[in-house]
Formats: C-alpha cells, structure tokens, sequence
C-alpha cells in the first residue's frame, strides 16, 4: 500500500512511480542470476587475494605457520592407521594400505573443511558484508579456495608417500588435476548451501562435525569398499557407492595407486560420469540456491 501512495503531492507520482523515473533501486536488491554470475566474475581478483590472506593468517599465530597444513591431514591419517592398519589389520586385505589411507584423508578433509567453514561463510563476515556491497557468493568461494590451496600442499606430501611406499610414477597421475577441478566445483556448491543454512541455523555448525564423522565413515576413507557389498543390502551398498566423496576418494586412488582397482566393476568411466554429474548438479543447484537468500544475508 505505501508505493501506491502519492508521495509527491507536486507531480502526483507514487514512490514506485518516482523511483523508477530516477533509476532508484532497493538496497541489496537481488540481481537476476545472469547479471549476478557477471558481477561476481567481476570479483574473482577479490577472492583470490582474500583467499591468499586467508591462508597466510590461518597459522600465523602459531610456531610452525603454514606446516601445519600438512602435519593436520598426516597425523589424521596417522591415527586411522594405527587404528585401522595395526589394530583392526585392513593393511593385509588392502594393498598399499598406508597411501589408500592417506589418500582417502587427504581428499576427503578438502570436502569436510570446505563445509565446516562453509556453515560460519555468512554469520562470520556480516561486519564486511553490512560494510560493502559485492556478490555474497563470493565468501563460500573464497572458503573454498583457501581450502583448495591447503589441499595443493598436501597432495605434495601425498605424492612423496605414493612413491616412498612404492608405487610407480606413471601417465594417470595427471588424472588428479580433472578430478580436483570437478571436486572443487562440488565442494562450491555443496559450500553456498551450508553458507546459506548457517546464516539461519545458527546451531548448525555444531552439528556438522558429527555429520562429517559419520559421511567419512561412510565414504571408503578408512577401508575398501568391498565392505559395504558384504554387510549391506544391495540398495544400499550401490547408493552408497554414488556417494560423491566416494567417488571422488576412489578416482584419485585409481589416478595415484597403481595396485588400486576402482569398486566399479565395469569401468572408471562410470565414476567420471558420477563425478561430473554431482560437479554439474551441486555446483548449478548450490548457487542458484545461495543467490536466492542473496538479500536475505546480513540482515536482523
């Protein structure tokens, strides 16, 4: 009812009316998708350099900085072996057992890192997004980046074990830099849906860990796949066999272990076509999501 009032008794125009004529718009107005795809392209010099600072703050206020973006994924992989290899002896049903471990880790913390940083995206930057005016989405993306940057570090490391523990270096090595790039567009999508259900559950982030735990144990990080097929209904073992941090473990173990037979027996191609459909259907699905409560963040 307020912008079909006259609001100019002079020239009789409604606020509608008058902002329209001297191209006002509402603050924080939601672009349409094209045009809010093209201003945050605008933006990406933005979310590289704030990815970069991210990163250099992280471990600043610790003795070691940066190494411990290796030493957090290596003693998370050491405490699974223990576990997992000495104890419960998945070391005699799975060669290789110590890269299978690590690689699994290592792949599966970038998901889990990008999504526990991801629920905070918003509520954790509301003085810079009530401060400046840019495309929300770029936050989620930076969290990613800085996430991909760490990940970058440990697949150094990664490599270095592969090869201490004997697996040869060959041509399907650079198989890992399509499945981290179709990773990393799941990992941006699946990152603005948390942004935009933590920016309304404020309780969310510390549910997450004990959903992470449980998506990690259900991923193939810790023991072959095979598991699933011998103590699981059919149904549940294949669904389980679509999960995408699965898909994405197992194609980087087939990429970096010359002894690992993907858990598809029909073809690799299967788990490329899984990994670039969830690629495609989060990456599509997750930001046109976020852009939908684009004027909802940083409000009340």
């Amino acid at each position: 009812m307020a912008n079909t009032a006259v609001a100019d008794p002079e020239s009789g125009l409604t606020r509608a009316q008058l902002a329209q004529r001297y191209g006002l718009r509402i603050a924080g107005e939601r672009p349409p998708l094209a045009e809010y795809a093209r201003r945050l392209w605008a933006y990406r010099h933005f979310m590289t350099a704030y990815s970069r600072a991210k990163v250099a703050s992280s471990f600043s206020q610790t003795q070691l900085g940066q190494l411990w973006q290796v030493l957090t994924p290596l003693t998370n992989a050491a405490v699974y072996y223990l576990i997992f290899g000495v104890i419960l002896s998945q070391h005699r049903t799975v060669p290789n057992f110590i890269a299978y471990l690590c690689t699994g880790v290592f792949i599966f913390m970038f998901t889990q890192s990008a999504v526990l940083q991801g629920t905070s995206a918003i509520t954790g930057n509301l003085g810079l997004i009530r401060a400046l005016q840019f495309p929300r989405a770029a936050l989620p993306i930076t969290v990613t980046l800085v996430q991909l940057q760490q990940l970058l570090m440990s697949m150094v490391v990664l490599a270095g074990i592969v090869l201490l523990t004997g697996e040869p270096l060959s041509f399907r090595w650079l198989l890992i830099a399509p499945m981290l790039l179709l990773q990393t567009v799941f990992n941006v999508g699946l990152t603005m849906v948390m942004a935009r259900l933590g920016s309304k559950l404020t309780d969310l982030k510390q549910v997450m860990p004990f959903v992470l735990r449980t998506w990690m144990y259900a991923s193939g990080v810790l023991y072959p796949v095979s598991l699933f097929r011998e103590h699981l209904p059919h149904w549940a073992a294949k669904l389980l066999e679509c999960n995408p941090p699965l898909v994405f473990i197992e194609l980087a173990r087939y990429a970096l272990l010359d002894s690992h037979q993907p858990h598809m027996t029909t073809s690799p191609l299967i788990l490329w076509g899984l990994a670039l459909a969830w690629a495609v259907v989060m990456g599509l699905g997750g930001f046109v999501y976020f852009w939908r409560g684009e004027e909802e963040y940083g409000r009340g």
